[in-house]
C-alpha cells in the first residue's frame, strides 16, 4: 500500500507518519511505499517501508499532477495555514486552504479519468466551520455558518471533497478536528494558539500570557487523539456516511479555568504562576465565535473516540512529549 501524506512536516503529519511507520499498516493493508509531502523538508520516519519525501507548494497549478500521477492508495490531506494567518492574510488563505484542495481533487479526478483510480482521500478539517449563536451544544445536524476566512475555507473543502465522493471520483472523508492541545513545539500564528501555551510552558518552567478569560469553555482533544481519528478515518467502511462525507470529532468541553486546574494538579502552584493574564481584545473577540460543545452520536457510532478529562490530555503531553517527567 502506498500513503501520502500532504502536509507530513506539520505536527500531526509527523506524528501521523510515525504512528503508521511503526505499526507498518493501515488497517490490515501492508504499507510498502510512504510519501511525505510538504512545503519544508518533511523528516522521514524509521520504517521498513520506501519513504520519499517532496518539497513542493500543493497550491501551485502543475504540483498536485506530479503528486497524483504517483496514484497513492490513501491521501491524508492535512495542509493549511492556521487560523489566525488565514485571517490576516486573506489572499494566502485561500490559496493555500482553497486552491490547494481543490487543485488536489481535480488532480485525482483527471488521474482517474486516463485509468480507473479511486483512493481514499482524509481532509483534515475543523471545527471553525460552525459559527455562532450556537446551540447548548452542536449536533451533526446543526449548519455551518463560519465566521472567519479560516472557516469558510474548510467548509468549502467539505462541500468539494463531499461532491467529487458522491461522483465517485475518491473515496473521501473529512473529519473536523477539535482544537488540538497540547501542541508540541513553539507558539504559532493559531489564534486557538494560547489553548496550548498555558500548559506546555508551564509544565516546562516558562512563563506564559493567558489573553482571555477563564471562563472561555472550548473543544479539544489531544495530538494523540487527532492522530486517531485520522488513522481511523484511513480504514473505516464509509457505506455508513452516504453522501454526508464530513464528520465532526469527539472531543473534550472545558474551560480555561479547568485547564489550569489540570496544570495545578500535575505541576503545582509553581507552574500555575508561570501564566500571566494580558487580555488582548483581537483574541477574545475571535474566541467569542467560537464553538464551546458539540455532540458527535455519527463519529462515535463509527469507532472515534477521544479524551474525557483534561488530566489525560495533560498526561498524554507529558508520555509523547516530556520523556514522562515535568
Amino acid at each position: 500500500m502506498h500513503v501520502m501524506i500532504i502536509g507530513g512536516a506539520g505536527m500531526v503529519g509527523r506524528k501521523l507518519a510515525d504512528r503508521l511507520a511503526e505499526k507498518g499498516t493501515v488497517g490490515k493493508s501492508p504499507i510498502d511505499r510512504m510519501t511525505l509531502v510538504d512545503v519544508v523538508e518533511p523528516a522521514a520516519p524509521n520504517t521498513t517501508a520506501a519513504v520519499k519525501t517532496i518539497v513542493t507548494d500543493l497550491s501551485t497549478p502543475g504540483e498536485s499532477e506530479k503528486l497524483v500521477a504517483m496514484r497513492p492508495d490513501a491521501i491524508f490531506h492535512l495542509a493549511a495555514i492556521v487560523s489566525g494567518e488565514a485571517e490576516a492574510d486573506f489572499d494566502k488563505g485561500y490559496r493555500i486552504n482553497l486552491d490547494g484542495t481543490r487543485f488536489l481533487f481535480e488532480a485525482i479526478r483527471q488521474e482517474g479519468l486516463r485509468q480507473p483510480y479511486r483512493p481514499r482521500v482524509v481532509f483534515s478539517s475543523s471545527i471553525a466551520v460552525f459559527g455562532a449563536p450556537f446551540p447548548q451544544a452542536i449536533g451533526d445536524e446543526y449548519f455551518s455558518t463560519p465566521a472567519t476566512s479560516y472557516g469558510t475555507q474548510k467548509a468549502i473543502g467539505e462541500l468539494l471533497l463531499s461532491d467529487y465522493s458522491r461522483r465517485g471520483f475518491f473515496d473521501g472523508i473529512g473529519i473536523r478536528l477539535p482544537t488540538i492541545c497540547i501542541r508540541p513545539g513553539k507558539p504559532n500564528k493559531a489564534a486557538s494558539g494560547f489553548f496550548s501555551n498555558i500548559l506546555r510552558e508551564p509544565l516546562s518552567g516558562q512563563e506564559t500570557v493567558l489573553p482571555v478569560s477563564e471562563s472561555v469553555r472550548h473543544w479539544f482533544a489531544s495530538p494523540r487523539a487527532a492522530v486517531n481519528f485520522l488513522e481511523h478515518a484511513a480504514t473505516i467502511d464509509l457505506a455508513p456516511l452516504g453522501h454526508r462525507r464530513n464528520l465532526s470529532m469527539p472531543g473534550l468541553s472545558a474551560t480555561v479555568g479547568e485547564e489550569i486546574e489540570a496544570l495545578r494538579r500535575f505541576g503545582g502552584d509553581k507552574a500555575v504562576k508561570l501564566i500571566r493574564r494580558e487580555p488582548d481584545e483581537t483574541i477574545i473577540k475571535i474566541v467569542a465565535g467560537w464553538a464551546e460543545r458539540l455532540d458527535t452520536p455519527r463519529a462515535e457510532a463509527l469507532g472515534f473516540r477521544a479524551e474525557t478529562s483534561f488530566d489525560e490530555i495533560v498526561r498524554a503531553h507529558i508520555e509523547d512529549e516530556l520523556g514522562g517527567r515535568i
